[in-house]
């Protein structure tokens, strides 16, 4: 997933209320790094995600907010992973008047409804409950706001229309991963509603095109429930069932590293535990739909009585 980037400046603005500052922890999961959000064109900001508290982190935010002679507001953050909320102390040492706001907050934190809104100079940002990813996971949508006030501002045109924070739920490069198939489908279509511009992702580059970027989310989602379809209506592997018989298994059931090993043949091996996870979610998805059976740690199609 990380290889290929484009390379990214740690701090750069990318439209006239909005400027990414990269939390400097590049990695195979991270991307080119956690993107931080400082959103809005007053003395008052808002800042979305905070990443890890990398020192490196700190000296950018502190010279960004120096250089445009303001100060942080309100700190939102998307959810509870630690790659995003990790530099919460760093912001409250630069700016202690700044509260701290996430849908299930920790202790002094403030917590995040969905609609609610949050407004300073030339931005607003509303809330939106979007589990899949994690189960407190929120998005944000982006208009502008006026100096003098109002609903409409330079924002719309720049961004051509409302802009949208995906958080960890859209990624500028790959896929997601996600704790529930069904709920994080659901999410995304809300997502793909809310907004006809740019998408400003956790991770990576922004996305000029967010909607189409999260239909294609969709669309790569239900390809590989398909895939995990075809894969249980197929002949289990000979050197599964082998591994199987031998550790005591009986059955023609498909283990998810054998529907893993089909499914996901060309990406690297040391990624297939994740993919795992995956189609885990896939394969609970369609058992719940009653499509699939599951015995032990063990999937196949459903039989289904003649009528």
């Amino acid at each position: 997933m990380a290889t290929k980037l484009v390379p990214l400046a740690e701090v750069e603005r990318l439209s006239p209320t909005c400027i990414r500052i990269l939390a400097g922890n590049p990695g195979k999961f991270t991307l080119q790094g956690t993107n931080t959000y400082l959103v809005g064109t007053g003395a008052q900001r808002l800042l979305v995600d905070t990443g890890e508290g990398r020192p490196s982190w700190r000296r950018a935010l502190a010279r960004t907010l120096a250089e445009e002679r303001a100060a942080v507001s309100h700190v939102l953050l998307t959810h509870w992973h630690w790659d995003h909320v990790k530099g919460v102390d760093d912001v409250l040492a630069l700016c202690p008047a700044a509260r701290v706001f996430k849908h299930t907050p920790d202790p002094g934190q403030l917590p995040i409804a969905d609609g609610q809104e949050f407004a300073v100079a030339g931005a607003t940002l509303r809330a939106v409950h979007t589990p899949g990813h994690t189960d407190d996971h929120m998005v944000f949508v982006l208009r502008g706001t006026p100096p003098g006030g109002g609903a409409e501002g330079a924002e719309g045109a720049d961004e051509g229309g409302a802009a949208l924070f995906t958080g960890d739920n859209v990624l500028g490069h790959g896929t997601s991963v996600f704790e529930d198939l069904a709920v994080y489908l659901a999410s995304l279509a809300r997502m793909k509603a809310l907004f006809a511009g740019r998408a400003y992702p956790g991770h990576g580059p922004v996305l000029d095109d967010g909607p189409a970027r999260i239909q294609h989310y969709i669309d790569h989602r239900a390809e590989r429930e398909r895939q995990v379809l075809q894969a249980l209506r197929a002949e289990r592997p000979a050197a599964a069932v082998a591994a199987a018989a031998e550790g005591g298994a009986v059955g023609a059931g498909w283990t998810a590293m054998d529907i893993v090993k089909v499914v996901y043949g060309d990406t690297p091996v040391e990624l297939h535990p994740a993919a795992e996870k995956g189609v885990i979610q896939i394969l609970d998805k369609l058992t719940k739909e009653g499509k699939t059976a599951k015995e032990e740690a063990r999937w196949a199609m459903k039989v289904r009585s003649p009528l």
